[in-house]
């Protein structure tokens, strides 16, 4: 049966992992996909190529273009005129809030703006009306701390 695999398998392949990219992103199936399409070019153009061979350029090519990706992302993400721009979270850092609830097991909400933030505290329980600071963010999670 390995042997029957066709250049065209190959491409629906990456197809396919493009389209679980498009589901599941994360840029990650992504590059596997590109890889699974160039073995299907190779496969065009060398149709005698061995399915053992196919399997470990598709291995070798998968690594290569997983990292290289993570490397040409990693770059164009890069410096920024505005690095907080989209990261509403990091804009917080450094803010001061009064808790309006006490948290509880070091969670709870707060009220910022005209929207509610979760937070975890570093230093266990906070009662009602603790002013706080932001000292980071995790997803859309604030980590504070009580300000002395």
């Amino acid at each position: 049966m390995l042997e029957q695999i066709d250049y065209w398998h190959w491409m629906a392949f990456g197809a396919l992992l493009g389209a679980v990219e498009i589901l599941v992103p994360g840029v990650f199936f992504l590059w596997i996909g590109i890889a699974a399409v160039v073995i299907g070019f190779v496969l065009l153009l060398l149709p005698a190529l061995p399915w053992g061979i196919q399997l470990v350029l598709f291995a070798v090519l998968s690594v290569a273009s997983v990292y290289g990706g993570r490397g040409f992302f990693r770059v164009r993400d890069g410096d920024s005129d505005h690095p907080d721009l989209n990261r509403r979270g990091r804009k917080l850092v450094g803010q001061h809030f009064t808790l309006d609830a006490p948290s509880v097991d070091g969670r709870g909400r707060v009220k910022v703006g005209d929207g509610v933030w979760s937070y975890v505290t570093a230093g266990g329980d906070l009662a009602a009306g603790t002013r706080v600071r932001v000292v980071g963010v995790e997803g859309a999670v604030l980590r504070i701390e009580a300000l002395p």
